[in-house]
């Protein structure tokens, strides 16, 4: 959700509603962006709206239902509010708008709007079609241009921390997974519009950028001078932008992990030591089962590989259970990598099919029970390493990136180089510097510290 005062008066009243990735919390702003020469601005509730986007996810598990069962509550605000003599747009975007269009046409037709990813360049355009016919505008395919060269500059300012997406779609076809049949195949936006848009935003007051796409670090940009930039090169160029303290990047795949790259996090200091580097499994059968084209042996050479170039490496994961044909031993395997590796974070989750997808047909499904037993393991396990991994800093002092006030009177909120969440008592003025702070105590979801001695120091 949108997190915005009411609108000034006469503006038409847009709701947002993300589920997912960070890139859907992009695709929200972006939209917002393009709805705002139409006189559209975010508030931060559906009642009253004037323009209700659902912006969907379909990573996760019972994607579609959770969408409908939204949809029930929202027809009712929308039938109040035409009873009232008004009107209500109602429009449904993102990964389960592209896979699962018809469906939401057929069950819900009081949606005025259905559109995939790649086409909410086209909102204003479909928002004038909505008002003049009766059926669902409905835009699921993907267009031959690229949307972001019909967007408008960023507009709005994201604070002191900002997501830039560079890339979209995936070329890998893991068995599992629907992004490459709702975001199409592997795109990566041209060098100089991803350095206009971050000078933009640092000039906005961002401190910090995470660079998003599905597969970023297969990143391979156009350049102004010819040729392509690597993620690394991007990087590099990022690191020069004044008051841009502070990169990260995900999602990655352990494939598209280079030398280069993984110099660049022994070379620039504004990487931070954090990488979200999903492995999905510790069993080389199901991994081949999973087409993800590496080996546990190779996920943990390239482990050691980052680790030696930047020994303050902190990492996170993926980790999925019970895909079809894994058994104990392919779940202990799991287990031993997760032990051996030592996460700081991960996402775990149990295996769930996606229609169109290779797996959603495999054989040797494993039953609801077992995937409930092996996930509390992987659980249990990862929360004894995130809380050890926060308990590690306490007693040290580390730069810490405030970005607003905390949850108490008098206290700051920010974030450690790890992403650790950090709560403190200070002064508002701290909010958009880096200052050291004294770990007192490492929670096992967050930090607690007081302000050391020195005003500031670098990220």
């Amino acid at each position: 959700m949108t997190d915005t005062l009411p609108p000034p008066s006469g503006k038409k009243r847009l709701f947002l509603r993300s589920w997912g990735c960070q890139m859907n919390v992009y695709d929200s702003a972006r939209m917002a962006d393009v709805l705002a020469p139409l006189g559209y601005a975010p508030v931060d509730a559906p009642e009253g709206a004037d323009m209700i986007i659902l912006n969907t996810c379909h990573i996760r598990e019972k994607a579609t239902e959770k969408l409908f069962s939204e949809l029930g509550r929202l027809r009712q605000l929308k039938q109040a509010r035409e009873a009232e003599g008004g009107e209500m747009v109602l429009a449904v975007a993102g990964c389960v708008a592209q896979a699962e269009g018809a469906e939401i046409t057929a069950r819900a037709p009081y949606v005025d709007i259905v559109l995939g990813p790649q086409s909410y360049h086209k909102l204003p355009e479909m928002v004038a079609r909505a008002a003049r016919t009766g059926p669902a505008v409905v835009e699921t395919d993907f267009p031959v241009e690229e949307k972001f060269d019909f967007l408008p500059e960023v507009s709005a300012p994201q604070g002191i921390t900002a997501f830039l997406t560079i890339q979209e779609g995936c070329d890998k076809f893991c068995s599992f997974c629907v992004v490459p049949y709702t975001r199409g195949a592997e795109y990566s936006r041209p060098v100089a519009a991803v350095l206009a848009e971050a000078r933009k935003l640092a000039g906005q007051g961002a401190r910090e950028i995470t660079l998003l796409g599905q597969n970023v670090n297969a990143y391979h940009g156009a350049a102004e001078e010819g040729g392509e930039w690597g993620l690394a090169q991007l990087l590099r160029a990022l690191a020069e932008i004044p008051g841009l303290d502070r990169l990260r990047y995900t999602t990655s795949h352990p494939r598209d992990m280079d030398a280069a790259l993984i110099a660049a996090h022994r070379d620039i200091p504004a990487v931070m030591p954090f990488l979200h580097l999903p492995v999905q499994s510790g069993s080389d059968r199901v991994l081949a089962a999973m087409n993800r084209g590496h080996t546990a042996a190779e996920y943990l050479a390239l482990v050691e590989r980052l680790r030696e170039a930047r020994p303050d490496l902190a990492l996170s994961t993926d980790i999925i259970v019970g895909h079809p044909g894994e058994t104990e031993a392919d779940h202990e395997a799991t287990m031993a990598l997760i032990r051996r590796v030592k996460f700081a974070q991960a996402f775990s989750f149990k295996y769930s099919p996606r229609p169109g997808t290779p797996a959603a047909g495999a054989p040797h499904r494993v039953d609801e029970a077992t995937k409930d037993r092996r996930l509390q393991e992987v659980q249990a396990l990862l929360r004894d390493q995130q809380a050890e991994f926060n308990a590690s800093l306490t007693g040290q002092t580390v730069p810490v990136l405030f970005t607003g006030p905390g949850r108490q009177p008098g206290q700051l909120s920010g974030r450690t180089p790890w992403l650790q969440p950090v709560h403190v008592p200070g002064p508002l003025s701290l909010i958009g510097e880096t200052a050291p702070v004294f770990i007192r105590a490492g929670n096992p979801n967050s930090l607690a510290g007081e302000l050391a001695q020195q005003e500031k120091t670098a990220a």
